[in-house]
């Protein structure tokens, strides 16, 4: 038997830092270099994506792209591992701030950061190029939108959520596996399931549902798609229960996405721009043809309404029990209220229409 040629010096020190990980013989060195030219979406940057992109960047994945809508708070600390107390004061996008701290844990990779709200405008520009998806949303309607880009485009994504002490997670390999609409046909009705603000959230759930989706994901980029979950799995951890429901391994017939090519959340059909935002007491309004808004020239204009602060990234104003936080593409998230017509009335009012 031919002995394998022996790595570069090169390629040795590319290697080097996953040793422990390589050494995995599922794995080896074969599967970490596949690792180190692989590409991934991460969709949400929060308590699930934060576990995602840190064990990724740390496993070598060797691009990540972060795309994530939102900013930070101090309640995000209990569960979102990436981020400190002066991520926090400084005012920082969740996305901004994961990758300054990606960087300083893999300077070999690359990591891309985008300040964005996903949705049927943009989702085939941050998908181009990448190998895989990982959900790390709140939310269904942007879960449905990844289904049908996954499908459309034939590209594996790994659904993940949390609630309470409960999480469960699915890998989705379009043509292999059922999609989520196989599974689920619809959207869940709005106000029919609880929410982390009336059901809170523990953190070590995260944890185990985030490292679940990214086993799946390095078996998948590491060229060992055989390997993956054929269940859809769910912990509990307040039990200490686990549930495993067998999900096949051929798509629904009746599914309109994988036997009908019908993409409603991709065409734009279905889905919202505006959304309430879970635990935050807070509304977040999107404009999809909205120009963009120069920040110095809102900050400048809402000063003397109230308490103003401006970064690089967005404008954050607190006018009475309000408060209005304004990115650079009109987006804005008005925290305050989960009334969405009164959220449009303030956004109105202080922002323009």
């Amino acid at each position: 038997m031919t002995e394998p040629a022996a790595d570069t010096e090169d390629t040795a020190a590319d290697l080097a830092r996953y040793a422990r990980q390589w050494r995995f013989a599922p794995l080896g060195k074969e599967g970490q270099r596949k690792l180190l030219t692989s590409r991934v979406l991460i969709v949400g940057c929060g308590a699930l994506g934060s576990v995602q992109a840190n064990t990724l960047a740390r496993a070598g994945v060797g691009h990540l792209r972060i795309v994530d809508r939102d900013f930070l708070e101090l309640n995000n600390l209990q569960r979102q591992v990436l981020y400190d107390e002066d991520d926090v004061a400084a005012g920082l996008p969740k996305a901004i701030a994961a990758r300054n701290r990606l960087v300083r844990i893999n300077s070999q990779i690359e990591i891309e950061a985008h300040v964005a709200d996903l949705d049927h405008t943009n989702i085939e520009r941050l998908l181009d190029g990448v190998d895989l998806l990982l959900d790390g949303t709140d939310n269904f309607e942007t879960r449905y939108l990844l289904n049908d880009a996954a499908v459309k485009f034939k590209l594996p994504w790994i659904y993940g959520g949390c609630l309470g002490a409960e999480g469960q997670t699915l890998t989705i390999i379009p043509g292999t596996t059922p999609c989520l609409r196989c599974l689920m046909p619809d959207t869940p009705p709005p106000g029919s399931s609880p929410t982390c603000d009336t059901a809170g959230i523990l953190s070590p759930i995260i944890n185990i549902i985030a490292s679940w989706q990214c086993c799946e994901a390095l078996k998948i980029l590491s060229g060992h798609p055989e390997a993956i979950s054929r269940t859809w799995t769910i912990f509990d951890l307040w039990d200490a229960t686990i549930r495993q429901i067998k999900m096949g391994n051929v798509a629904s017939d009746k599914c309109p996405t994988c036997s009908g090519q019908e993409f409603p959340w991709l065409s734009g059909e279905r889905g919202s721009h505006t959304a309430v935002l879970c635990g935050r007491n807070s509304v977040q309004l999107s404009f999809a043809d909205r120009q963009s808004i120069s920040l110095e020239q809102m900050e400048e204009k809402l000063r003397p309404l109230g308490s103003v602060t401006r970064n690089r990234y967005l404008v954050r104003v607190t006018i009475d029990k309000f408060q209005i936080t304004i990115f650079p593409d009109g987006r804005a998230v008005i925290s305050g209220t989960e009334d969405i017509a009164e959220a449009k009335s303030l956004y109105a009012r202080y922002v323009g229409a």
